[in-house]
């Protein structure tokens, strides 16, 4: 799983939203450290915190856990956490879950 954010030097642009970049697998073996990093990233977070999801190859229970568990953690901070271009597997993921519609998704 590798995390590339789009802030640079922990120092976010106002205006506009941050985005996180996520590869590879979100699984078992990786949700503890992309649930630190995103942590990390909410501290310097924009209003709009956009997860990419374009390069996942594989999430399980574990990480959809890491994703509704930033959510809750970013919403008392008043930052929204959206998803984007999910793959068709994680797209069907999230709505088998219900999760799309507890994860706003941008274009």
């Amino acid at each position: 799983m590798t995390v590339i954010d789009t802030a640079p030097l922990g120092v976010a642009d106002t205006s506009r939203p941050t985005t996180v970049h996520l590869s590879g697998d979100i699984d078992i073996f990786t949700s503890a450290a992309l649930r630190r990093q995103l942590m990390d990233t909410l501290h310097y977070s924009t209003s709009l915190l956009i997860l990419d999801l374009s390069e996942v190859t594989f999430c399980d229970a574990g990480g959809l856990g890491v994703l509704v568990g930033i959510q809750h953690r970013a919403r008392p901070m008043g930052i929204t956490v959206a998803l984007t271009a999910p793959r068709p597997f994680m797209s069907r993921l999230l709505h088998i879950t219900g999760l799309d519609r507890g994860l706003p998704m941008v274009v």
